[in-house]
């Protein structure tokens, strides 16, 4: 092999080299910064890791949201409507969310089985699902007119709801 043959041949192993520990380096960097997303069925099943951040979703319980009035924190249930996720998150929820809604959650799934949410994303208008969690309702079964009606059901009674005061008057 002559001189100048091997110096390139030497020049092109150390770029496919160096190329190589950049996109090395890089997906080491971002592999803590990925959030797979989870379904409730996915994590009763045991298939999310344990206290690493996770992005779970689905739709908001009815009756299933608590509220402590003496601080932020709240705790609600994500269902698919094949299983359950307790969800605790202390902060301010978005104004979209409510009870029989569509939401997606980032956060740690805990040993006990609950995920402590770092963020809530809710919908942006009554057709929007986000994609995870209708692909994650479909695969449990429901079509997306299955949950686009019971969330228009449950939203017409939490609006009946909030107009109504306690003391038989409306607002």
């Amino acid at each position: 092999m002559r001189a100048k043959r091997k110096q390139k041949l030497f020049v092109i192993l150390g770029l496919v080299s160096l190329a190589a520990i950049a996109v090395g380096l890089t997906l080491y960097a971002l592999r803590s910064n990925i959030n797979l997303f989870f379904s409730p069925v996915q994590i009763a099943a045991g298939d999310a890791p344990l206290e690493r951040q996770i992005r779970a979703g689905g739709m908001v319980k009815a009756g299933s949201v608590d509220r402590d009035k003496e601080s932020l924190e709240v705790s609600f249930t994500v269902t698919d409507y094949v299983d359950e996720l307790e969800v605790r998150y202390s902060g301010i929820l978005p104004d979209l969310f409510r009870e029989g809604q569509g939401v997606v959650v980032v956060g740690e799934l805990q040993q006990a089985g609950w995920l402590r949410a770092d963020q809530v994303l809710a919908r942006h208008d009554e057709n929007y699902m986000p994609p995870e969690v209708a692909q994650a309702l479909e695969e449990a079964g429901y079509a997306p007119e299955d949950y686009q009606a019971k969330a228009a059901e449950v939203g017409k009674k939490m609006d009946a709801k909030a107009e109504y005061s306690g003391d038989g008057r409306t607002n």
